[in-house]
Formats: structure tokens, C-alpha cells, sequence
């Protein structure tokens, strides 16, 4: 089965089910896509304002942060906290989060504001951004706090009746089901959609080629960006006149500015223009690098046979919670001695099978698994060793584990139809924190050109 170039640039290289794709379009409008976020106690942050109120995080002392629920729509994270924070009169860094959410769709979370009232918060006027608040928190929120997210999406356009439709939606969810769950893949959101060059700038950085960096994260330009910003790309490209490029580079492009103003002062410190980013952005870099380099090992897991719902020997595995969250720790490595006990506790939902970021912190696998990560390394020129470079730039990109599956919860088909366009339906899910639905849309619709189809 033909797997997009796209996704392949992504280290995303096969698919894990055999079904045909239906085909189609998500985000024909920002409200077919709708993500409400859940926290580890159950609440859920809704779209329609009806949030529920946590039932931790509160105590007598340290109650100097406002929890709120979030709804934006068509907004990135970064930039909706940082016009929020402007309309509030804040930083944007008393404005915490525990997961980023997609862009192209109508989203609801949970955040914590730092220092202010409710008054403060409400008197905000943002256009498509609205904030409720809820009380007052103990603590800053943090990925930690949640549990996962909640996805409603409308698939339009496919070329298939309805009944077909379903069948074939249900026979890949089932073969999912089957493999142990979802492969953990990482999204094309991690990496840009209409640029993704996140984990090429990442590359760049860890082999301190800061030149290139800077290169890729200004001039890469893409037929699916905006013409003024395309041009202005292309421009610089041409010229290398970074002070030219600070007044023909567009406002929307922030970050961009920011490192040209530093180039325009001293056109060789590219070290000290990545510097002129917000720490999380430069620390984006690097996760996307190390997401791409798991997607390969995942990939090749994938395509070369071994389970990801069984453990070989020298394979990394995680506990389980009683949420269904891997643990980070304790972490165990498979051998002839535990392997029958781990696999059976794989089985019975109690621990699973993780793969490694790699970074300073964490090392390969070591047996089968092992190699064919050393073997991709080695194809990249890449070792764990090179992200001792983060330090440059006050970030730790020290690695960890991932698990190879995350289970796909309460699955649905709500409704299906026919219109002009073809066929339509709308499908429910939830997934675990750090999950992407567009990997379960992907093995669903199997789209021919994912950025087209709306990925």
C-alpha cells in the first residue's frame, strides 16, 4: 500500500492496517474538527461552555492561580496564549497548559493564570478565543493533570456509499484493536503541516550546524503558505539581506522577526538569533527531531513484523496505571527471565511496550529492537550523544520513552449521509494524552495527499 512521501519525510513509513482507505477531507470547516480536553479525575473542558470544575487541586494555601477553561477556535497555542496574556495585561508565561491542541479546530482546555482575578480574565475581548473561569488552582497546570482528549470529527467528501463506509471504518478499527491499539505514531501537527521542517531544524541544531538551521527555519518555503510570506522566504533565500527580510516579512510571522532582528545586528550570530525565541519553541526543535527518529523505529518495528502488543527480549517496556497511562518510571528491560511474566501483564493491560527517544538521558534498545534503531542512527549520522548541544540554547531534550500503542477509547460512528460532495460521516473518540487522532484518520482514510485531505 502506497504510503505519501509526506509522511515519509515524517519517518512515518508504512500503515498498520490492511483496510482500503475511504478517502476524504477533514476540516472542510474549523467546527469539523473539535477536540474537548479531559483531566485525570474525569473532568471534561467543553466547546459549548459547559465545563466541568475539577475535583482536585484545591487547598487553603497557595491560591494565587485562576483555573479557567480555554475555547479557541482556529488558533495555534502559542499564539492565542500570547495575544491572551496582551488582552489580559500579562505575561504570557503566567498563562500555563497541559497539552498543546490542534490549530485548524474548535478546541476546549484547561489552564491556569497566574496572579489575576476573574475579572481580569473575562474582560479579555479576543476574537474566537473565550476563557471561563472556573477557581481558584494550587498550582500551575501541567501536562501531568491530564489525562486525555476527546475528538468529534466530520470526514467529507468520500467517494464511497455510507453503508461501505462503515463496514470499512469498523474492519480498521477492529484490526487496530487486534495489533494492541493504535501505533503511537507522531502527527504531521509535531512536525508543520505547511512547512514541516520542525525536526530538520532540530537535526541542524544537535549536529551545531546553526547556519542551516536558521536557513531552514527562514527561507523553507512551501506552495502552501501564504504568497507574501512565500515570496519574502524566497527573497531572503536569494540575498541573505536579513535586514531587507525584517521589513518584508509579514507581522503574522513572529518568530521569524525575532531571529531577523538579531541577524540584521550581527548577520553570523545564528546561535544568538535562536536565542531570540521563547525557550518552549527552541525546545519544540529538538522533541520534533527526537519524535521523527521514533517514528523510523516504529515504522521499522512495523514493516520488519514484531509485535508491538508482545515484548523481545531487550525491548524497553512501561507499567500501566489504573488510568491506562504509561509510566515513565519504573522502566524494565525484557530478558529470557521476565519475558513470559512481562508479556503476560502486556496482555492483561498492566504494562506495555515503550520505544526511545533518544537523547543525553536515554540510550537504544538493546536485542533485535536495538539494532534496528542503531541501524537507523546510523543512517541518519545521528547518536544519542549529539544532544549534549541543547544546553546552548537552556533547554533539556535529554530524551525518555514512548509506548509503541496507545488504546483508541469509545469509538463511534454518530452519524453518516450523502450530500453533493459524497459521502460524510462523523466519528467520536477519545485518545490518551500526547495522542494524535489525525494517526487514527490516517489509517481510516489513507489519504492519497494528507495536506489536501486537511492533515
Amino acid at each position: 500500500m502506497r504510503v505519501p512521501d509526506i509522511d515519509k519525510l515524517l519517518g512515518i513509513e508504512c500503515y498498520a492496517t490492511t483496510t482500503p482507505g475511504i478517502g476524504g477531507f477533514i476540516r472542510r470547516a474549523i467546527e469539523d474538527f473539535v477536540v474537548e480536553e479531559i483531566l485525570i479525575d474525569g473532568s471534561r473542558a467543553r466547546v459549548n461552555g459547559e465545563s466541568d470544575v475539577p475535583t482536585f487541586g484545591g487547598s487553603l494555601l497557595g491560591q494565587d492561580y485562576l483555573l479557567c477553561v480555554l475555547v479557541k477556535r482556529g488558533w495555534d497555542m502559542f499564539s492565542a496564549v500570547n495575544v491572551l496574556a496582551k488582552a489580559i495585561g500579562i505575561r504570557a508565561g503566567q498563562i500555563d497548559f497541559g497539552g498543546i491542541k490542534d490549530a485548524h479546530a474548535l478546541t476546549a482546555q484547561y489552564v491556569t493564570v497566574a496572579g489575576v482575578s476573574s475579572d481580569d480574565v473575562t474582560s479579555a475581548n479576543v476574537k474566537d478565543i473565550r476563557v471561563q473561569p472556573l477557581r481558584r488552582f494550587h498550582e500551575r497546570l501541567s501536562s501531568y493533570f491530564l489525562l486525555g482528549n476527546s475528538f468529534h470529527v466530520v470526514i467529507r467528501g468520500i467517494p464511497m456509499f455510507s453503508s461501505a463506509i462503515e463496514d470499512t471504518i469498523v474492519k480498521t478499527v477492529d484490526e487496530v484493536a487486534v495489533l494492541g491499539g493504535l501505533p503511537n505514531f507522531y502527527g504531521h501537527q509535531r512536525f508543520g503541516t505547511v512547512r514541516p521542517i520542525t525536526h530538520l531544524v532540530g537535526k541542524a541544531l544537535i549536529k551545531e550546524d546553526y547556519r542551516e538551521a536558521a536557513k531552514l527555519f527562514l527561507t523553507h518555503h512551501s506552495l502552501l503558505e501564504h504568497p507574501e510570506s512565500r515570496h519574502a522566504r524566497m527573497e531572503l533565500e536569494a540575498t541573505l539581506d536579513y535586514g531587507g527580510a525584517l521589513k518584508a516579512f509579514p507581522v503574522y510571522l513572529r518568530y521569524e522577526r525575532l531571529m531577523l532582528s538579531r541577524l540584521a545586528e550581527k548577520p553570523e550570530d545564528y546561535v544568538g538569533a535562536f536565542r531570540y525565541l521563547p525557550v518552549k519553541l527552541n525546545f519544540l526543535f529538538f522533541q520534533a527531531y527526537q519524535s521523527y527518529l521514533f517514528n523510523r523505529f516504529l515504522s521499522q518495528r512495523l514493516m520488519r513484523g514484531i509485535p508491538l502488543n508482545m515484548a523481545e527480549e531487550g525491548d524497553y517496556v512501561m507499567h500501566v496505571d489504573r488510568l491506562g497511562i504509561p509510566m515513565p518510571k519504573p522502566v524494565k528491560v525484557v530478558d529470557a527471565s521476565n519475558r513470559l511474566e512481562i508479556n503476560r501483564a502486556i496482555k492483561n493491560g498492566k504494562m506495555c511496550v515503550a520505544l526511545p527517544l533518544v537523547g543525553v538521558g536515554q540510550k537504544t534498545s538493546r536485542g533485535i529492537m536495538g539494532k534496528i534503531e542503531e541501524e537507523v542512527l546510523s543512517q541518519e549520522g545521528t547518536a544519542p550523544e549529539d544532544f549534549r548541544v541543547d544546553a546552548k540554547f537552556a533547554v533539556k531534550a535529554r530524551g525518555g520513552l514512548r509506548a509503541a500503542v496507545t488504546p483508541v477509547k469509545d469509538f463511534s460512528i454518530v452519524e453518516a449521509g450523502r450530500n453533493y460532495e459524497g459521502g460524510w460521516i462523523t466519528t467520536c473518540f477519545t485518545l490518551l494524552r500526547g495522542s494524535y487522532a489525525t494517526v487514527l484518520l490516517r489509517e481510516i482514510m489513507k489519504p492519497e495527499d494528507p495536506v489536501k485531505s486537511g492533515f
